[in-house]
């Protein structure tokens, strides 16, 4: 199995640190092959918000930057990693203009079975934050999200880094139990919600001049009970059912 961990930070510091430990430790619990992947290393460009990649296709995008390799690497994973460092409260600049620059599959999610987590280091506090916020652009893309990592960096005493390494190692082992586990999830109340409400609305208000309602109609979602076939439970039914005749 393949894992790829983007790195949102601009040198080999404390995130690439514990990033590398944790495939490290998951390497160590069976066949996996990973791939460390800092941005910085990349050229990527400020997404100027034409809309051109959400409207008519990503295809389309006047960017030339090496998005496409990046994404390239997520679609050829089973795992996917997001590490970025605490700053100013929040993911790195680098990972967010990282994030930007695929803010179309949030419209047309895709990596359905990937196995998704996200690592944040953090100074004193408010991580928690970057985490659930990770994990909710895990959840957009269509991945399996599989819980985080907190990690709190220097100054570390020795009593905080066996904290850190023990919060390292037994994520380590949810996230291969998960690898290996593969299958598609059944959706929550609020993943139905979505698909159910972002395709109302696509069939309502777009045409086939339009990439989110091409995409659709291509996937056959405009008929399907989720992205992905599933057996909904009966109370799931009737929830989808209320949600396709909301009005939008």
């Amino acid at each position: 199995m393949k894992v790829v961990a983007f790195i949102g930070s601009g040198r080999k510091g404390h995130t690439y640190s514990a990033t590398e430990l944790f495939l490290k430790k998951l390497q160590l619990k069976g066949d996996i092959e990973y791939e460390i992947v800092p941005l910085s290393d990349y050229n990527l460009q400020i997404c100027k918000g034409c809309s051109l990649c959400l409207n008519k296709g990503e295809e389309l995008c006047p960017l030339r930057d090496d998005r496409d390799k990046l994404l390239e690497k997520i679609e050829n994973a089973d795992g996917i990693i997001f590490a970025t460092p605490n700053y100013s409260f929040d993911v790195s600049g680098l990972m967010k203009v990282f994030l930007d620059r695929f803010g179309f599959v949030f419209h047309r999610p895709r990596y359905f079975g990937k196995v998704f987590t996200n690592i944040v280091v953090q100074g004193v506090y408010r991580g928690d934050k970057i985490v659930n916020y990770l994990n909710f652009i895990g959840k957009a893309l269509g991945t399996n999200v599989k819980g985080s990592c907190l990690i709190t960096r220097e100054p570390i005493p020795e009593k905080r880094q066996k904290k850190n390494d023990e919060i390292l190692e037994n994520h380590s082992k949810r996230f291969y139990k998960q690898l290996i586990k593969k299958g598609l999830p059944s959706p929550s109340i609020f993943e139905l919600m979505i698909f159910r409400l972002s395709r109302n609305g696509i069939s309502k208000n777009l045409n086939e001049t339009f990439k989110d309602y091409i995409y659709f109609k291509e996937k056959g979602w405009f008929e399907s009970d989720f992205y992905y076939p599933v057996d909904l439970s009966f109370p799931k039914k009737i929830v989808g059912l209320m949600f396709d005749h909301i009005k939008m």
